[in-house]
């Protein structure tokens, strides 16, 4: 897995007084939020598994909007993990 960097200057990161975890986690519900990244991709941005994911979206009030795409990768992925 190909992995990019983002350099935030320290005092602006020190200012967020965040973690790492936390920072990517945000980064992740606004770009879930602005329908920039899918929920799995935001999910996996965040380092969580779905449950929760789906349960910091709920205490958010963020809707998770779900397409025929996403659902399509998700069959296929089940498909994968354990025939039907």
């Amino acid at each position: 897995m190909e992995t990019a960097i983002l350099e935030i200057p320290g005092d602006v990161f020190y200012a967020t007084r965040m973690s790492q975890d936390q920072l990517k986690v945000e980064l992740a519900l606004h770009l879930f939020e602005l329908e920039k990244l899918s929920f799995g991709k935001a999910r996996q941005l965040a380092g969580m598994n779905v449950w929760q994911f789906m349960q910091v979206l709920g205490s958010r009030n963020i809707p998770v909007h779900y397409d025929e795409t996403e659902y399509e990768e998700d069959l296929a992925t089940l498909k994968r993990m354990r025939p039907l």
